[in-house]
């Protein structure tokens, strides 16, 4: 049987695949709860998550161009500090995205059909599944689609929002209501944005020449999100100002009502769907792979490294975690049960960063980017730190149980 995976991605399938991640349902959720936590601060919020990230996806590059296997931050923390730091690294991504890939699923079901959100959700996992099981760039194919449409939506907003005579650039400044506790949660959540260039390190063992391609794709990626992202909260925070953004529902939407284009409310959302689907299916690539690179170290089931003969893709791994995802988002509504989340994955990335740190080089970055994750870590709200530090030490307890 195959162990290795298909070299078949260049820097621009990375990059695309990175974008897929980053610009998805997230732009179009998290600007209103980071206004309702930064208030007219919330360009300050974006900054810092931006400069947090870009130190990681820096630390990201330097780690996936060394070790180019599939798992990211899993195999970077065993090789550079030890088995029980990659699989911590590992434990925090696995059971904290296949919580996201759930919500992400739940929320195209919410914009597709809300009275049938779960059998939506449920037949979106199916689906993506099935895609991800044909071959890395079936998938790469499709989120070139995704991403093409979700750009094109976004691009409509700001153009329309900008353009109206409801757009107020004083509405940018930070005013009185702006804390420092306020702009460091906000950071928080929307430094989730730009999480997706992990997914670029994920797919390690399926770019062709990593030491040259990823290196490149990272800050690609992570670039263009943020000129994105910064667009974005800049027209709808010039329409709708901060308090209005944090109040609304969908505030993409009703920014796009606001500016007097309500042939455009229709066009956001079904865009918010398509966004959600795409970062969906970087997901369920990404846990995939982190599955396999743990199962072939036996902290979890050797058959979920089987890699198919033919797509030559971790296809047990991948219908493992189709089926779990699909099991919890027929089940319960997660959207609001996943701030343990946002605390494993910052955690992974403290990790990434103190793997970096043992290379020698761009120590700088590495040490602003762990003290950036852990800064933003605990400003997240108690109820998301106590819960993340819980599925957290259930991983160590499960690794002594394991090792011993």
């Amino acid at each position: 049987m195959a162990r290795e995976l298909r070299r078949s991605l260049g820097v621009f399938d990375a990059v695309v695949i990175g974008l897929g991640s980053m610009v998805g349902a997230g732009v179009f959720v998290a600007p209103g709860p980071a206004a309702g936590a930064a208030g007219s601060g919330l360009l300050l919020g974006l900054a810092l998550a931006a400069a947090v990230a870009y130190c990681n996806a820096m630390a990201s590059a330097r780690l996936a161009a060394r070790y180019p296997a599939s798992g990211g931050t899993y195999v970077y923390g065993r090789e550079r500090l030890g088995p029980f730091w990659g699989f911590l690294a590992g434990w925090g991504f696995v059971v904290g995205k296949t919580a996201s890939c759930a919500a992400m699923a739940l929320t195209v079901g919410a914009y597709v059909w809300p009275e049938q959100a779960h059998a939506v959700a449920v037949a979106a996992v199916v689906a993506l599944t099935a895609v991800n099981y044909a071959g890395v760039q079936k998938s790469a194919w499709l989120t070139r689609a995704v991403v093409a449409v979700v750009l094109a939506v976004l691009a409509a907003l700001v153009v329309s929002s900008l353009g109206s005579g409801t757009a107020d650039f004083g509405r940018l400044e930070p005013a009185g209501d702006v804390t420092a506790g306020g702009v460091l949660q906000a950071a928080g959540l929307l430094f989730f944005a730009f999480a997706g260039y992990a997914r670029i390190a994920t797919l390690g063992e399926e770019v062709r020449d990593p030491a040259r391609t990823i290196p490149r794709a990272v800050p690609l990626a992570l670039g263009i999100a943020l000129v994105v992202y910064l667009s974005v909260a800049v027209s709808v925070l010039s329409v709708l100002g901060a308090r209005d953004m944090a109040a609304a529902a969908a505030p993409l939407a009703e920014a796009a009502r606001a500016a007097g284009a309500g042939w455009l409310v229709p066009v956001v959302r079904a865009g918010a769907a398509v966004a959600a689907l795409g970062s969906l299916l970087a997901l369920i690539l990404g846990v995939s792979r982190t599955t396999l690179a743990m199962a072939r170290d036996g902290h979890l089931p050797k058959a979920l490294a089987a890699v198919h003969p033919r797509y030559q893709v971790p296809h047990h791994a991948e219908l493992a975690v189709g089926a779990v995802v699909a099991v919890v988002a027929a089940t319960a509504d997660v959207r609001g049960a996943i701030g343990f989340s946002s605390f494993a994955v910052l955690a992974y990335y403290a990790i990434a960063n103190a793997s970096a740190w043992t290379l020698g080089t761009a120590r700088v970055l590495a040490a602003a980017g762990l003290a950036g994750c852990l800064l933003l870590a605990f400003a997240l709200p108690v109820s998301s730190v106590l819960a993340g530090a819980a599925v957290l030490t259930a991983g160590a307890v499960l690794y002594a149980v394991r090792r011993g």
